[in-house]
């Protein structure tokens, strides 16, 4: 082979490298953004009246996070209450104990159970009374600035 032999098999050679290069950069961000708007969702959720008008009523549900990478939610908030935290209750020494959580860890592929006598939405000072049957928009803010929203529908005591 001679010397214009090899030169055409490198031209060749180079171009097939360039086009793997470029279809490689197009892919590349179609993965990444693939990641990035993987965001857990909130599946079943509700929220109990409690009977009497009480101002505070708590909220049920399930946090799904089907994406690769752990999610930490931040806290609560909906424009129907004043406040929303996510609550867990306890049983220490047969006493039951309600405390605050700040943060909440799911882990890729796993998810966050929010049920009665365990954790769960604590909402208070509704905005406008709530009625059986309609539905309330809840936000989760993430530790990496994005937002889970998901809808509850409100049920009775």
């Amino acid at each position: 082979m001679g010397a214009s032999g090899i030169i055409g098999r490198m031209k060749i050679f180079r171009r097939a490298c360039f086009a793997l290069v470029l279809a490689a950069s197009a892919v590349a961000p179609a993965c990444a953004k693939g990641k990035a708007d993987c965001v857990p969702v909130v599946r079943e959720g509700w929220i109990r009246l409690v009977p009497g008008g009480m101002p505070m009523h708590a909220g049920f549900g399930r946090i799904e996070n089907a994406c690769a990478m752990p999610a930490t939610v931040v806290g609560a908030r909906s424009p129907s209450y004043d406040s929303a935290e996510l609550h867990e209750t306890t049983l220490v020494d047969g006493v039951s104990r309600m405390r605050a959580v700040p943060e909440l860890r799911i882990a890729g592929g796993d998810a966050a159970v929010l049920k009665p006598g365990g954790l769960h939405l604590m909402l208070m000072d509704p905005r406008a009374p709530l009625k059986v049957g309609s539905k309330v928009v809840i936000e989760f803010p993430l530790q990496d600035g994005r937002v889970v929203r998901g809808s509850f529908d409100v049920r009775a005591p």
